[in-house]
């Protein structure tokens, strides 16, 4: 069995730690030595939640995803990555800055459990359930792609003002990153019906033990929140 835990970062760099080398192997392992958000500095950013999957077993990190609140202090990954590639996104991500904006990004899993659905699909789902308790009115997001299509299930529109029609050559030049944003995070109408249900679902309890289907393939996660 596995759970899914969300907290702040700050709160405990005992599981941040164990998410920064799980990263790591993964992007190393697909021959990408160094990204943006793959660097310690957020540990120490109170704007920075965590939501990792973690063994029920053996405690051990099989994969996470970290929500970025933009705040004038840090700037949000996405602009760290992409700026020098188009400088116009500053701007884009300034004017939702005072109603309330963050980005979804270090989005990985460990090939233990690929084929679960556990990564990105429900990783994705569990960092919307948030959206509202961090004030957030809106996301933006870097989708790799093969994930681009499951970033429009889950309400995302590409960022077409920006890169090539929303594209850019990242994290290396053979490699694609495409630029989206969800508009209405706490509403989320753009969401499909099958994700919408579950995150809502997750937004009405701080702990919460639900079975997931992914392709025919049942786990059960045990969701819990550390967010007030």
């Amino acid at each position: 069995m596995f759970r899914m835990i969300a907290f702040k970062a700050i709160n405990d760099h005992a599981r941040c730690r164990k998410f920064i080398e799980g990263h790591r192997q993964v992007l190393e392992s697909i021959g990408v030595k160094k990204v943006t958000s793959d660097n310690e500095e957020w540990i120490n950013n109170p704007d920075v939640i965590v939501v990792i999957v973690e063994s029920v077993e053996d405690g051990n990190v099989y994969g996470g995803a970290r929500i970025h609140k933009a705040n004038d202090q840090f700037p949000l990954p996405m602009v760290e990555a992409i700026a020098e590639l188009d400088v116009s996104i500053k701007e884009v991500i300034k004017e939702d800055l005072d109603a309330g904006t963050g980005e979804i990004c270090g989005l990985w899993n460990s090939r233990k459990i690929s084929g679960l659905g556990i990564g990105a699909i429900f990783m994705s789902k569990a960092c919307l359930a948030l959206t509202p308790k961090l004030g957030l009115k809106s996301l933006y997001a870097l989708f790799a792609p093969m994930t681009v299509k499951l970033g429009l299930e889950m309400g995302y529109e590409i960022l077409t003002e920006v890169g090539n029609n929303g594209t850019f050559y990242y994290p290396k030049l053979d490699l694609i990153a495409t630029a989206m944003k969800l508009y209405d995070a706490e509403g989320i109408p753009k969401t499909s019906e099958k994700h919408r249900e579950a995150i809502f679902k997750i937004r009405e309890a701080s702990q919460l033990t639900i079975e997931e289907e992914y392709r025919g393939r049942y786990v059960t996660l045990q969701y819990t929140s550390y967010i007030e």
